[in-house]
């Protein structure tokens, strides 16, 4: 179902690019971009996970942006909130991400930002997923090599880890698209299951910018190697940024963005019950094709 709608028909108007957490009541947070001519990032509360009630607006000049793209919402051991921002740097094709934290979800409308990955001249850095387990924060970026002028949107994923969620140590790249597959223009980590195999958004070609599909990855090795392997095959969806909560229940909570054939996008979600494998890992996939 349609949790957050398209903000108008056509191309460039979007509601997606989403990343939830719970919160300690049980309720569920869910942060997303909505782009219609002016980008900005909501934070939004709902009970049942479908209908959601904003609670804060971050908009892009907040950060001295020209767009802003996916956050990553995590909810920290002690109760506190952080928002990571995806943040394009005005007349360039490089992008930053920046944080902010506050006390509630509510809080993260006025809360100061801070840049955590800068990137550089050769690379722009967006889109994070980032996990917290009490004692590690790890980090999954979506990389762009920005050399060669208009190749910009070619990507990859990149891992990182930290103590506290604001310094943090690269530790290299972890997937990348297959040359001649659907995902050769890129490939861009957009959910991470508790096992270590993963969800990632794909392309052939800069002409399907915009239209990436979900694919599945998996762990290189057994242990604690990052790296991630596609996993053979079509993409087993056509939408983008899937992001993937699990509940205390056991089953999980999709979220993710699917394109209408006016080419808007809207934000949609659906319940994985405890008995489904999360989310559809054995090919096929429930995320209905738009």
């Amino acid at each position: 179902m349609a949790a957050v709608p398209a903000p108008g028909p056509g191309p460039q108007r979007w509601a997606g690019a989403p990343s939830a957490a719970l919160d300690a009541d049980g309720t569920f947070v869910l942060a997303y971009r909505v782009r219609d001519g002016e980008d900005h990032n909501v934070v939004a509360r709902s009970a049942d996970g479908e209908r959601f009630a904003t609670v804060a607006l971050l908009p892009r000049h907040r950060f001295g942006a020209a767009m802003v793209e996916r956050p990553a919402l995590v909810r920290t051991s002690s109760g506190r909130w952080r928002l990571y921002v995806s943040c394009a740097t005005p007349g360039t094709k490089h992008w930053w991400i920046g944080v902010v934290e506050a006390a509630s979800p509510e809080g993260l409308a006025e809360a100061d930002v801070r840049p955590v990955f800068e990137g550089d001249a050769r690379t722009g850095v967006k889109d994070p997923v980032i996990r917290y387990d009490g004692r590690e924060w790890r980090a999954w970026i979506c990389c762009h090599p920005l050399e060669v002028p208009g190749e910009e949107d070619r990507m990859t994923t990149a891992y990182a880890t930290s103590q506290d969620g604001l310094r943090w140590q690269w530790l290299g790249t972890v997937l990348t698209g297959r040359p001649g597959s659907w995902d050769a223009r890129g490939a861009r980590l957009t959910s991470v299951l508790p096992d270590g195999r993963a969800c990632y958004d794909g392309r052939a070609s800069a002409a399907e910018n915009w239209r990436e599909r979900t694919g599945l990855a998996a762990p290189r090795s057994l242990g604690d190697s990052p790296l991630l392997t596609p996993v053979a095959g079509s993409p087993v969806a056509d939408v983008r940024y899937l992001d993937v909560l699990p509940l205390p229940n056991g089953g999980h909570r999709l979220f993710y963005e699917a394109r209408l054939p006016d080419d808007s996008h809207e934000l949609r979600t659906e319940l994985v019950s405890h008995a489904a494998k999360p989310p559809s890992l054995d090919g096929s996939s429930t995320a209905p094709r738009p």
